[in-house]
């Protein structure tokens, strides 16, 4: 798009001071003619760029005129590009725009800031899993940038599939899990991307809540989550070497309450969603674990303990 190239070509003169039409088309993979008028729209907007004739000539910014895209130091050009580097890895264009990016930057920032965008790799597949097709997050991101009202089929836990209609407000990449936060006729909702299938477009346009604070909202909206999944709370006693097993185990809902006794056991508190779900993630410690309350964790561990005898005891 032409817009594109008009940003490049500014962002190649502020980072190299002048440059010829020639040297322009090379970088932007577009012929002279067309890198000229290209030079000649940024003059005619108004951006004090000027053609100098003759050897060494070219075009440039008149008296070191800046731009704001650009004005970066060298630590905040190394923050940006290691922050790009793992996107671009996934989508030409953006691989195509760091390139650019780095050719416009000025010479002393280029090789710490091609270093920066190599530094880092983002794999999102699992151990034995394979690379995850993501189409309708595109789709996704394109309403969200646009502004567009979509429709789609969203198949909750432990529900039948159904066909939803929101106005997207933002994407939330949240450990490798995609959700999208929108708005609904019901209100406010989050929906896993990995549940939503067949999006399309409605054709119309929404405005955005005025003020939205997106980082915000999902910050409410972990709160809330964590708030369901920590709705049993159990007392427990382990030695000091299985804490930081159960601190991984369970997370936030795992809390300490203090240095090891005379034993060498140590008091937590665990929780989980469901007085089950508590007493499946302590069933594979086995007797390490002594869980003293409340009544219907310890119910459920016997109750879990009797179905395995069952199962295998012969």
């Amino acid at each position: 798009m032409r817009a594109d190239r008009l940003v490049a070509a500014l962002l190649l003169l502020q980072g190299r001071g002048r440059v010829t039409a020639a040297a322009l088309a090379a970088e932007l993979e577009v012929s002279v003619a067309t890198a000229r008028r290209d030079l000649e729209a940024l003059s005619a907007a108004g951006i004090p760029v000027y053609p100098q004739a003759g050897r060494g000539g070219g075009w440039q910014l008149l008296g070191g005129a800046r731009t704001d895209l650009t004005g970066l130091t060298a630590p905040e050009a190394r923050a940006l590009f290691l922050l790009l580097g793992p996107a671009s890895a996934a989508a030409p264009p953006a691989r195509a725009a760091l390139r650019k990016l780095v050719r416009a930057l000025p010479g002393t920032f280029r090789a710490e800031a091609a270093a920066a965008a190599d530094a880092v790799v983002v794999d999102r597949a699992g151990w034995g899993e394979r690379a995850r097709d993501r189409p309708e997050l595109d789709v996704l991101l394109d309403a969200v940038v646009g502004r567009r009202v979509v429709e789609f089929g969203y198949a909750g836990r432990g529900a039948a599939p159904a066909r939803r209609r929101a106005e997207p407000w933002g994407l939330v990449d949240k450990d490798g899990t995609w959700y999208l936060v929108a708005g609904t006729a019901a209100g406010r909702r989050t929906f896993r991307v990995d549940r939503i299938t067949d999006v399309t477009g409605t054709g119309e346009v929404f405005e955005r809540p005025a003020g939205l604070d997106l980082p915000g909202v999902w910050d409410e909206v972990v709160g809330e989550i964590e708030r369901r999944r920590s709705l049993v709370t159990a007392s427990v006693r382990a030695p000091a070497r299985l804490v930081p097993v159960l601190r991984d185990r369970f997370g936030r809902h795992c809390a300490v309450g203090g240095g090891p006794d005379g034993d060498g056991w140590v008091a937590l508190e665990v929780a989980a969603h469901t007085a089950r779900s508590v007493a499946e993630q302590l069933a594979g410690f086995g007797g390490a674990v002594d869980v003293l309350d409340p009544a219907a964790v310890r119910a459920e561990l016997a109750a879990l303990g009797a179905e395995l005898v069952a199962a295998h005891g012969g």
